[in-house]
């Protein structure tokens, strides 16, 4: 295991189960990452492979029925830099209604949502939607006090005229002002973690950029660490250190950003990136990722990946679960080919 000095998020072995009419819908099945002070892990992989309920879990977020957190640790440490004997909590055994909890939220860990114009209340203004949440997390500041601090805070993300828009409705922002106004509101406690979500989701490509420089200000600004999470493979590797690729609830390959652009390992990653296209117009014909995902419903005995792989080894892959192993420093990988 790695030096636990630098570390600020350790999720071990992390599961998130839906039991729905159906079946048994393993959303996180296993997972298990480290988010250092300062750093970028960017979170890729298909829709559905849990990127999202990773996020909710670490939040406890995940409604209950019919979500649950049913094994592994999630452990916040304290930010008490060149101690011994840093605190540390598991917010996996956290009560997701508790005090504990929510002292967690936005204080320690922000999250900004997928889809802003659903996460902000129509029928309160922005402003009063921020100053809410600092008077909720940080008790000794006023209500004069948090809205100085609201109005700061959409001037800080790019709202013009922030004295005049605090007051406005989201139906009165566009697409990318809601976005700012998230961001505005995820920073509003000084947290620590920042999970972002998505956060360009449905943005023309100039908001995008923007948002994105924006974001990576800020995290230098406030020295926060971030889980930016996103099925843009281009996006994750312009603002990550680190990069997670996940599959169907797993952890398939995690390694530093150069070495997953460089080197990528798993079947999955390599496909992925046979899937985009270059700058400079070297791969004239793109090719997906074959096969779908296979049905959430399933209990997956071999690889996860096994059907859609073109490296299989039969008899093997479809019968024997590969585990995460270590193949070079700091380099992880899921895969019978990498043993």
């Amino acid at each position: 295991m790695d030096d636990l000095q630098d570390v600020l998020l350790m999720v071990d072995n992390l599961k998130t189960h839906f039991e729905l009419f159906e079946g048994t819908v393993r959303a996180v099945d296993g997972v298990s990452f480290q988010i250092k002070r300062g750093r970028t892990l960017g979170v890729i992989g298909e829709s559905g492979c849990g990127k999202s309920v990773t996020a909710q879990s670490i939040m406890r977020l995940v409604p209950e029925p019919p979500g649950k957190i049913v094994d592994g640790e999630i452990l916040l440490f304290s930010d008490r830099e060149n101690s011994p004997n840093r605190d540390v909590v598991d917010i996996a055994t956290l009560s997701p209604n508790g005090k504990e909890i929510r002292k967690i939220r936005w204080n320690e860990i922000s999250m900004i949502f997928q889809e802003p114009m659903t996460s902000l209340s129509p029928v309160h203004t922005v402003g009063s939607q921020i100053v809410e949440a600092i008077q909720l997390h940080m008790k000794d500041v006023s209500k004069t006090a948090a809205r100085e601090r609201a109005i700061e805070l959409l001037d800080r993300v790019g709202i013009p005229q922030a004295e005049h828009f605090v007051d406005a409705y989201s139906y009165q922002f566009s697409g990318g002002m809601r976005q700012r106004a998230m961001i505005a509101m995820a920073l509003s406690c000084y947290p620590r973690l920042l999970i972002a979500d998505e956060p360009t989701t449905a943005l023309d490509v100039t908001v995008e950029s923007q948002i994105l420089a924006l974001i990576k200000d800020l995290q230098a600004e406030y020295n926060m660490a971030m889980m930016y999470i996103s099925h843009d493979l281009a996006v994750v590797g312009g603002v990550s250190d680190d990069v997670m690729v996940m599959y169907l609830g797993q952890v398939v390959e995690n390694a530093s950003v150069d070495e997953i652009f460089d080197s990528p390992l798993h079947p999955y990653t390599r496909a992925l990136w046979r899937s985009i296209p270059t700058i400079d117009g070297s791969r004239s014909r793109l090719t997906p990722v074959a096969g779908t995902l296979p049905s959430p419903y399933k209990i997956h005995r071999g690889c996860r990946f096994y059907s859609r792989c073109e490296e299989a080894i039969p008899g093997r892959c479809d019968v024997v679960q590969p585990e995460l192993v270590e193949v070079t420093p700091g380099h992880y990988v899921r895969c019978h080919r990498c043993e």
